[in-house]
């Protein structure tokens, strides 16, 4: 089955690929064998992510997940990785931050804290590039619940991101964009961190002001 796949690679029969990549898969889910089940799947993703990456997510989707109920989920990180890739490819950024919060839980689970606080910061980043601030906030303070990434390089690194973001310091946003913890990322988030800031700052400190205004006319004390 995953030769008759690599042929309709060659031949340019899309279908083909991602119909006999998923049967490889589940003939070695029957005999027991979750790695190359979730290797046949990874495989036709790969070869579909530039004619049909919607196709190549949910491949490397089903990949993870074969992996993930096999309790293998260290050996799926790369797949999160890619994911978040064709996300970020095609600007959708909610749910390439989403992903990267998925590969924090399956670091979680395998106690790669140095991979798990990096997810974070990643997805952090990525609403950042989104100019979603309040996204980005609430990432911040619902990670920073996890112990490991409280004392973590990262959550300092992007809680001086937070903090020029809130004075307005595009100089020092730039600066930490450069530190030597963001350019420990994957090089797509790097990518997107070098890009910082994006949008207006004025605009995120207007919408603050109004945020305020909002809680003190709502506050019945």
């Amino acid at each position: 089955m995953e030769s008759a796949a690599a042929l309709g690679k060659e031949l340019g029969r899309w279908n083909e690929v991602s119909d006999h990549y998923r049967r490889a898969s589940e003939l070695y889910i029957e005999c027991g064998r979750s790695q190359p089940a979730s290797d046949a799947l990874a495989k036709a993703a790969r070869a579909l992510e530039d004619v049909a990456p919607d196709e190549a997510v949910r491949l490397y989707t089903e990949a993870c997940v074969v992996l993930e109920e096999d309790g293998k989920e260290q050996m799926a990180f790369d797949l999160y990785r890619a994911v978040t890739s064709i996300h970020v490819k095609l600007e959708r950024y909610t749910d390439a931050a989403t992903f990267l919060l998925r590969l924090g839980v399956a670091a979680d689970k395998c106690n790669a804290v140095n991979s798990q606080c990096k997810a974070y910061l990643s997805a952090i980043i990525v609403y950042l590039y989104a100019h979603d601030f309040q996204q980005a906030q609430k990432c911040y303070n619902d990670c920073s619940q996890i112990e490991a990434f409280l004392n973590s390089d990262q959550n300092r690194c992007a809680s001086k991101l937070f903090s020029a973001y809130e004075e307005g310091d595009v100089e020092e946003i730039k600066r930490v964009a450069k530190s030597s913890t963001i350019s420990n990322l994957d090089h797509v988030i790097i990518r997107l961190a070098r890009k910082l800031p994006t949008g207006d700052l004025k605009e995120l400190k207007r919408e603050e002001v109004k945020e305020e205004e909002l809680l003190d006319e709502n506050d019945l004390t």
